[in-house]
């Protein structure tokens, strides 16, 4: 029994369970999918997915959000969901591999995927147009870098925010190259 009541396991469903579910949910798989592999009914999982987000939404303490943030970061590992890969191909493995083991790659993507998004575009398809890494991947790799770039930006901030601004000024070029160029580019001061 734990200390905190609410993070008792909801229909048999454990935080550390639900918060795969959402990761590999996050990376294709269905919702049908995640509470077979559970070992759940559908209906079972839906409510158990609600009454998860109710608990997050009441612990004062936000331990259940934190324990969510570390099971997230690690649902490759979860032994009920170790095995289930979506439908990708190879170069996206590749990607979604390397996004997780590569910081540079994955706080270049970062920056790409906010670019984006600052171009009009949805950020997040993009990666997943572009490099086959869905959502749920991305936050895992999120997860995983986080603490590691805050030790990185504490050490030397200016030698982390030059490789920031550099990833900002190719992305930069990229989607405005393909929207024809900014509105001001042909203004002369």
């Amino acid at each position: 029994m734990s200390e905190n009541p609410l993070l008792e396991p909801i229909h048999g469903i454990s935080l550390e369970d639900y918060s795969a579910a959402c990761a590999k949910m996050g990376s294709g798989l269905s919702e049908n999918e995640a509470a077979k592999a559970l070992g759940v009914e559908f209906p079972v999982w839906q409510e158990a997915n609600l009454l998860w987000q109710e608990r997050m939404k009441e612990d004062a303490t936000y331990q259940i959000v934190t324990l969510f943030g570390q099971y997230f970061g690690t649902a490759d590992q979860h032994p009920k969901f170790s095995n289930l890969q979506t439908n990708v191909s190879p170069q996206s493995v590749g990607n979604i591999e390397k996004i997780k083991t590569d910081k540079d790659f994955y706080q270049e993507l970062e920056v790409a995927r906010q670019v984006a998004y600052d171009y009009g575009l949805d950020g997040a398809n993009w990666i997943v147009d572009q490099y086959g890494i869905p959502l749920g991947d991305f936050q895992i790799a999120a997860s995983l870098w986080n603490e590691q770039i805050h030790k990185d930006i504490a050490a030397d901030y200016q030698k982390y925010n030059q490789t920031q601004n550099a990833y900002r000024e190719k992305y930069t070029q990229l989607f405005s190259h393909a929207q024809g160029g900014n509105l001001a580019d042909d203004i002369e001061f």
